[in-house]
């Protein structure tokens, strides 16, 4: 089974036992954008806290991130760790849409992928996993998004060697995920029977159910899948493979010598 193969195993494995992840639990595209920052060495629990903060000040908003004081910032955040870096990195963000864009998260998103991604690299603080996952689940651009959960998971299934580069590791999944644009449009959502959320779920929010491209959509669900399986199963320490939906997928899986 080649590379392009496992990764496309992976996606109808994963959505066929979890259905629909409901990712990126926010309101507004500003909001992804400002989940992105925080949740840069930090758990989303964390991240939760600070935008809960964020919310209840009533600034939330571009407006909210440019007119409030930068001490004021740093308090609200402070829950999502680095919190005097991530403010500022929130308030350069805002001045390069102010300045590049008249401030209008639309003109933004209408730049090329490529352009724009570019861009947002460019920015202080923005590294290839913040830029992509702003891209793909603010923006609705095509863009994967490599997470430690991915690389640990490729790593030991033997796709990829050790530190391999982001690049690498996110045209793989674009390049294999790419044939299943329209064949995911046909699967159906699993319900629970116990009500319990499946993988790494969450409860549908505006943000996740907004209409999106079909490749977009299929990247939206793989990175949430895989988040899934890199929380539940595999760890950083002790994992889990022997109950992991991925387990067939392991290099001698299917070997009466192999051992988990």
């Amino acid at each position: 089974m080649t590379p392009d193969e496992h990764i496309r195993g992976y996606f109808r494995t994963l959505y066929g036992a979890w259905g629909q992840q409901q990712w990126w639990p926010a309101h507004t595209s500003f909001e992804v954008i400002v989940g992105a920052y925080l949740t840069q060495n930090s758990s989303w629990t964390n991240v939760e806290r600070a935008m809960e903060n964020l919310r209840k000040a009533r600034i939330l908003s571009v407006n909210g991130i440019r007119s409030t004081p930068l001490h004021r910032l740093e308090k609200l955040i402070r829950s999502s760790g680095y919190f005097r870096q991530k403010a500022r990195r929130l308030k350069t963000f805002v001045n390069f849409l102010d300045a590049r864009y008249t401030g209008s998260l639309r003109r933004m998103f209408a730049q090329s992928t490529s352009k724009l991604r570019e861009e947002l690299l460019a920015l202080d603080g923005v590294g290839p996993e913040t830029a992509d996952s702003i891209l793909l689940y603010a923006g609705n651009h095509v863009s994967f998004v490599v997470d430690a959960y991915t690389r640990r998971i490729l790593e030991r299934h033997g796709l990829v060697k050790d530190r391999a580069g982001y690049e690498e590791i996110r045209e793989l999944f674009e390049r294999s995920l790419k044939p299943l644009a329209d064949e995911v449009l046909t699967f159906a959502p699993v319900a629970s029977t116990d009500g319990a959320l499946r993988g790494s779920s969450h409860p549908p929010s505006r943000m996740s159910l907004a209409k999106r491209d079909a490749l977009a959509q299929v990247f939206n669900e793989m990175h949430g899948l895989i988040v899934g399986v890199g929380k539940n199963y595999c760890k950083k320490s002790q994992p889990q493979c022997e109950l992991c939906p991925l387990q067939k997928f392991l290099p001698g899986a299917d070997s009466p010598e192999h051992v988990l």
